[in-house]
């Protein structure tokens, strides 16, 4: 009887506040969302930051001719056999180092017409133009100064250069839309907390009646506000199924269309997206109902 009785109250104020609780449940979906694409918006630049720093390579550039006569670093002359084979030892014998490769002038000349075979510098390039490096990959991408500061300013050696580097800028904007995605999620969720306080609120009121026959009656506490606290559990459980609905429908697209076109991206999996969900769906049912159970205790003493 007693629960036919909390369904029944919590049918009747459903109906009451149809365009708050309608009101509601679009809140809870779109700071939801946000929550759980910033839950994969993390899984994804971490994923990314694994995926091309363990692709990471430090490149020794040596000094050739023309390098010689233009670059103050090169101004003991280029690099001789002997010079490159000492640096190669060298940096063979580091446990940092997981693998050196030589390449010479003539295969970065090679690389570089098939890289740039569209571009119209790719015809006046010349091999002599091209500098014979050793491409070094490490253990650990982050310990590039170690073989800077070893290497930087040998005879022979014209310049050190980190991939990392280059894709730290990507990192970082990456990172920065992360933070503006979870500012914006912190304040869909702080609407759908105001929302739900007021829906229960203007509930409470309209039942101010009933709920004082209730008191009357001896019912206690708990009794009489336990309808309102599930009014906005299932409004905020409403909203985070449709959250997890549009966060699947978004990653389908993505599976299906992004990730054939842009194949340098190692986009996260359904297993990341599915990990999330859980979140999405606890949040949608716990915000509720502590909004809507401090919002009784405090302001309205059922």
């Amino acid at each position: 009887m007693r629960a036919h009785f909390v369904l029944s109250e919590i049918g009747v104020g459903l109906r009451r506040n149809l365009t708050m609780t309608f009101a509601v449940i679009v809140s809870v979906a779109l700071s939801l969302a946000l929550l759980g694409g910033a839950l994969l918006a993390r899984k994804q630049v971490n994923s990314m930051e694994d995926y091309w720093y363990d692709r990471v390579e430090v490149s020794i550039f040596l000094c050739n001719e023309i390098d010689a006569e233009t670059d103050p670093a090169c101004s003991r002359g280029p690099a001789t056999d002997e010079q490159r084979e000492e640096i190669q030892a060298e940096l063979e014998d580091l446990a940092l180092v997981e693998r050196v490769f030589h390449e010479t002038a003539e295969e970065a000349y090679e690389h570089y017409q098939e890289q740039q075979k569209d571009s119209p510098f790719a015809s006046v390039v010349t091999p002599e133009q091209m500098q014979e490096s050793l491409r070094v990959k490490l253990t650990d991408p982050t310990k590039y100064e170690v073989i800077s500061s070893a290497f930087a300013g040998r005879e022979g050696v014209q310049s050190v250069t980190d991939q990392r580097s280059l894709l730290e800028n990507l990192f970082n904007l990456l990172n920065g839309v992360n933070i503006a995605a979870v500012g914006l999620m912190l304040l869909m969720l702080v609407v759908a907390v105001l929302l739900i306080v007021n829906t229960v609120r203007v509930s409470a009121f309209s039942r101010r009646r009933e709920t004082g026959i209730m008191r009357l009656v001896g019912a206690s506490s708990f009794y009489i506000q336990l309808p309102f606290i599930l009014e906005a559990t299932i409004a905020g459980l409403l909203g985070a199924v449709f959250a997890c609905l549009l966060l699947l429908g978004v990653y389908l697209g993505i599976d299906s269309f992004l990730a054939e076109r842009i194949p340098v991206i190692d986009f996260v999996g359904w297993d990341a997206v599915l990990s999330v969900l859980p979140y999405v769906l606890a949040t949608g049912i716990v915000m509720p109902a502590l909004a809507a159970f401090f919002a009784l205790y405090k302001y309205l003493k059922v």
